[in-house]
């Protein structure tokens, strides 16, 4: 009898246990941005602006003081890349080494972060400048604080899991928009952070078909359309399910705008793309927003 008592007094309160822990689970919040950036709406920023900024003179890319620079003067999102040093401290640094864009040299994974704090970085001119590699978490806290939405693109030497925990940390989900460049980081990606907008690889109708494919609810998901023209009929189905249209002019349409006239953005523009992912914020901004 009193086994039968202390078993049932032992279930009574393991259940008690698993319902508190339940209860002291915080509800995650829905980011802002899965609404605002619905292809029926047009109150979202129509650039955005590669690397944080690139080509431009005294402004780095991957750079705190480059957005804050961008920003005085564009509405724009901004694209950083966020890498992971030798003792965990995620950074802004789109290469596997410091060499490029910076005075310094070395693979980052085999720095710690009070050694890059030695180095400065330098423009794509390779002029130095005062400016040091930013914490992920410093951007983020500025990011929120002016309400300027950034597109995270994680390293591949960077775990996805601790880049998520990090936007949690800094309660940054309303300003923050994870990159995923296939079906799997997708996925992935949604199943750690359900709350977040994804940008998510959709160049084509096959891999459209790929992503309606999984679970990933479609207001998650902000397409990324390639860095080339894609048929209108994309544009059209993705406009269909409400979702946002990204072009990548960053490379070869830059350079075909820069050598024709910027008013190929708005021509790019008319034909459905919604975003402009480009290395001329400033140029693009003025053509399609004038």
């Amino acid at each position: 009898m009193n086994k039968f008592i202390y078993v049932i007094l032992l279930v009574g309160f393991l259940g008690c246990k698993n319902s508190k822990t339940a209860e002291d689970i915080t509800e995650t919040t829905t980011s802002k941005l899965i609404e605002v950036f619905k292809a029926s709406n047009s109150g979202y920023p129509n650039i955005s602006v590669h690397r944080g900024g690139k080509g431009l003179k005294k402004y780095p890319e991957n750079c705190l003081e480059t957005l804050q620079y961008i920003n005085d003067s564009i509405s724009a999102i901004y694209e950083i890349d966020v890498a992971q040093t030798k003792d965990g401290q995620l950074i802004l640094m789109h290469d596997n080494s410091i060499d490029r864009t910076t005075n310094g040299s070395g693979s980052v994974k085999n720095k710690t972060y009070n050694e890059l704090k030695n180095y400065h970085l330098i423009d794509d001119y390779g002029n130095p400048t005062n400016f040091k590699i930013p914490l992920f978490s410093e951007v983020l806290a500025w990011c929120k604080a002016k309400d300027v939405v950034l597109t995270v693109d994680i390293k591949r030497s960077v775990n996805q899991k601790e880049v998520i925990e990090a936007i949690r940390k800094a309660n940054a989900e309303d300003i923050s928009i994870i990159i995923t460049y296939d079906v799997a980081q997708a996925q992935s990606a949604y199943n750690e952070a359900p709350e977040l907008l994804l940008s998510v690889s959709a160049r084509n109708h096959k891999e459209f078909d790929r992503l309606l494919q999984t679970d990933i609810p479609v207001e998650n998901m902000l397409a990324f359309t390639g860095t080339r023209l894609s048929n209108a009929s994309l544009y059209e189905r993705l406009h269909k399910n409400d979702i946002v249209c990204i072009l990548g002019t960053l490379g070869n349409l830059d350079r075909q705008a820069e050598a024709r006239g910027d008013e190929l953005y708005a021509q790019w523009k008319n034909k459905g793309i919604d975003v402009i992912a480009t290395d001329r914020p400033f140029k693009a901004y003025k053509a399609i927003n004038n």
